[in-house]
């Protein structure tokens, strides 16, 4: 007589939204980083997402431009790639400057890195923000090229099937459009939301984005005073497929967990098959 084990549902997956307060020392920034990445791995993240311009913050726009990295080269992606292999953790390196073809410009990347520490995606920013209230002006079109290419990357936890990834950064958050393109299970929101616009819309897009692709939300900000005189709005959250936070941190640095569970996506796509419903 021959028995069959009972196939074990997935273990849930947790996870790391990591909030910074980024500086114009490049070395310090990194070093932050670092220390919030080990922390996440002790708290048994598999995968970590930190800030839009974690690595720096600068006292002008164009000086991003002197920190501009080519593929595989430099510091910060040296960083990147060993804190993924010694602490055996997925780190998405929020945005960096990566070099472009026009020296006056430079692409705002993600890099993906997985636990072996190889660079398994980049994604470029596509939307550029732009904001003039006539007390806070913004334009980073005028030092970023914008990106124009949609990108998931297969996320392998540690036990259970992989899940699809989408690559989003800050502005884009506004744009419902490239999500549904993204069509993922976990969609990612590395930001540096200004605290006026944060205070106004941070939160209600990121559960819209949620709700309506019923997908895992991670959103990791920049959150406190900068040296440039900057204020970002912070408040790093997951959100699950239902709209509900389960966890933030409003500012300052440190680290968001949560866990994602594939029970919860599924159900959230059974009970309310919306996805299947779409006729455009």
């Amino acid at each position: 007589m021959t028995t069959t084990d009972t196939p074990q549902p997935a273990a849930p997956v947790t996870v790391a939204a990591l909030q910074m307060v980024s500086s114009p020392h490049l070395a310090d920034n990194l070093a932050t980083a670092r220390r919030l990445l080990e922390q996440s791995a002790a708290l048994g993240a598999e995968l970590a997402v930190l800030p839009e311009y974690f690595c720096h913050m600068g006292l002008r726009d164009r000086d991003k431009l002197a920190l501009a990295e080519t593929p595989g080269h430099g510091p910060i992606q040296a960083m990147l790639a060993q804190a993924a292999r010694e602490l055996g953790l997925w780190v998405v390196g929020g945005t960096l400057p990566m070099a472009s073809t026009d020296p006056d410009h430079v692409a705002n990347s993600t890099l993906v890195f997985d636990p072996q520490g190889q660079c398994v995606c980049r994604y470029d920013k596509i939307h550029l923000f732009r904001f003039d209230n006539g007390h806070e002006r913004y334009d980073e079109a005028s030092v970023l090229h914008a990106g124009h290419t949609p990108t998931t990357f297969s996320f392998q936890p540690r036990s259970g099937p992989p899940l699809t990834v989408g690559l989003s950064v800050c502005y884009d958050l506004r744009f419902p459009e490239l999500y549904r393109l993204l069509a993922a299970d976990v969609l990612l929101v590395p930001a540096a939301f200004t605290h006026t616009t944060g205070q106004a819309h941070w939160e209600v897009l990121l559960r819209a984005r949620a709700i309506e692709n019923q997908a895992y939300v991670l959103a990791s900000a920049q959150g406190g005073e900068h040296a440039n005189g900057r204020r970002t709005w912070g408040h790093s959250m997951v959100i699950d497929p239902w709209g509900e936070v389960l966890a933030q941190r409003s500012h300052g640095e440190g680290v968001v967990l949560a866990t994602l569970a594939r029970a919860t996506l599924a159900r959230t796509r059974t009970n309310l098959p919306a996805l299947q419903h779409r006729v455009f």
